[in-house]
């Protein structure tokens, strides 16, 4: 196939945009150079997609695409494939033109054998039929950003106008996630289930709030055996009959230690340095779109063991001789997690909560009140500081649950001042438009501790 001038054009002017934002620190050159390449050829998404030899996979779902989708991409890097992948999570339309300019070459053609492609929820509709991909991953379907995404009809909405273009896509889908096996059941396409069947997360059930509690298929009462998180379970109907769906691949006997985890999956121990238990669903849910994508895997019980789970949004820093735990946490099922995840180190400890409303988080934060903070009283807290743009609301909020907090405005300060002096154990949990700065932040102020005198 020829490619035109055009799109030579269009993939040229974006590579030098990108090196030029990278050289003047300006950003990571991740969105804005498909936005510049759409308006020289508006067809090139479609174009370069459709250069890929083999699989096209698209990942979405509120949490854990990101992983999930590297996860892939590293995998089937491992087996000698070439991958265009947009790795660091830029998900909207521009971002995902950026990966696929960034990787063809200056002719405008593209060498690859697969794309693993992360998209955005509501990007879907107009971003997925472009890319027609051969396998669709469906991590979860759970309440974010309320004034972006709204209730999570929309969300369901959005992500089925987008699949009921691919009638042929096959799905892989979390059965322990009423909304997504619904979602796959209207939408009538092939499926692969993955699942967690027993309860293996006893120590979370009983915290947070549910998303729903009635059937998606008749409006009735749900019932649960039990609740992994949030709404993920086992679930069934006394109304109309539906009940959670037996998974092509489960995760079981799932053991926690200092260094991570352990589960058998297929018949084989994985091992994962991630002490998350959401990690182990994007772990199925990488495992299972590569059985339902017919690729090599394997190199995944590798890519596992040695992958970085932290994805830049979970680092571990030194500083001060104190430990400083970053999380991201933007939603609330999201930060439900990490205050388990703080629950489980018994030290005492000192915790930083930064929250922004600006455009990437979402201007509505009434999402902190679908929190269930009553945990605090279980996290052996010492000190507790709000930060950011909307640090009053978090300071009320957490004021209802009886917890002690101060305000502050100058980060770098408090967090010299508590590695110094605090507990030497600093959580520092983040939505989104902070995470970057917090992260480049810790990295300075550790390599500074690192310096020679």
């Amino acid at each position: 196939m020829s490619v035109g001038i055009r799109t030579k054009l269009a993939v040229c002017l974006a590579k030098f945009s990108s090196q030029m934002i990278q050289r003047t620190k300006l950003g990571r050159g991740t969105t804005l150079p498909g936005r510049i390449a759409e308006m020289l050829a508006p067809k090139l998404l479609q174009e370069l997609s459709g250069m890929v030899r083999e699989k096209v996979i698209v990942t979405m779902g509120t949490n854990g695409k990101t992983t999930t989708n590297n996860l892939l991409c590293q995998t089937l890097e491992a087996e000698g494939k070439k991958v265009i992948c947009n790795r660091l999570g830029a998900n909207m339309k521009n971002g995902i033109i950026s990966a696929f300019v960034l990787a063809a070459r200056k002719d405008g053609r593209l060498d690859a054998d697969y794309a693993c492609i992360e998209v955005d929820e509501l990007a879907a509709a107009t971003v997925v039929p472009l890319l027609a991909p051969d396998c669709i991953v469906l991590t979860n379907i759970f309440r974010d950003q309320l004034d972006r995404y709204g209730e999570i009809d929309i969300i369901c909405r959005k992500i089925k106008e987008a699949v009921q273009t691919l009638p042929k896509a096959m799905l892989v889908i979390n059965s322990d996630d009423i909304f997504s096996y619904a979602l796959a059941c209207e939408c009538g396409n092939p499926v692969v289930l993955y699942g967690i069947k027993e309860n293996e997360f006893h120590d979370m059930a009983s915290e947070g709030f549910p998303d729903s509690l009635f059937c998606r298929f008749c409006g009735e009462r749900l019932s649960y055996d039990f609740f992994h998180y949030g709404h993920l379970g086992s679930w069934h109907c006394f109304h109309c009959g539906a009940k959670r769906p037996s998974p092509v691949f489960t995760a079981s006997d799932i053991w926690f230690d200092g260094e991570g985890c352990s589960f058998s999956l297929d018949g084989q121990l994985f091992t994962a340095q991630t002490k998350a238990y959401y990690s182990i669903y994007n772990i199925l849910s990488a495992y299972t779109a590569l059985y339902a994508a017919e690729a090599e895997a394997f190199a995944f019980e590798e890519t596992v063991r040695n992958f970085d789970y932290g994805n830049k949004r979970e680092e571990k820093f030194f500083i001060n001789g104190a430990h400083v735990q970053l999380y991201l946490a933007k939603n609330p099922v999201g930060f439900q997690q990490k205050l388990v995840m703080l629950r489980r180190d018994s030290s005492p400890k000192d915790i930083i909560i930064q929250i922004n409303d600006n455009a990437q988080d979402g201007k509505d934060v009434s999402w902190l009140w679908d929190v269930d903070f009553s945990a605090f009283a279980k996290l052996h807290a010492v000190t507790v500081l709000t930060a950011g743009l909307r640090r009053y609301d978090m300071q009320l909020r957490l004021k209802y649950e009886d917890i002690p907090c101060e305000t502050i405005d100058d980060i770098e300060i408090a967090v010299e001042e508590l590695t110094e002096k605090g507990t030497k154990n600093l959580y520092v949990i983040s939505n989104y438009s902070g995470l970057y700065e917090m992260n480049q932040m810790l990295k300075r102020m550790q390599k500074k501790g690192e310096a020679p005198l």
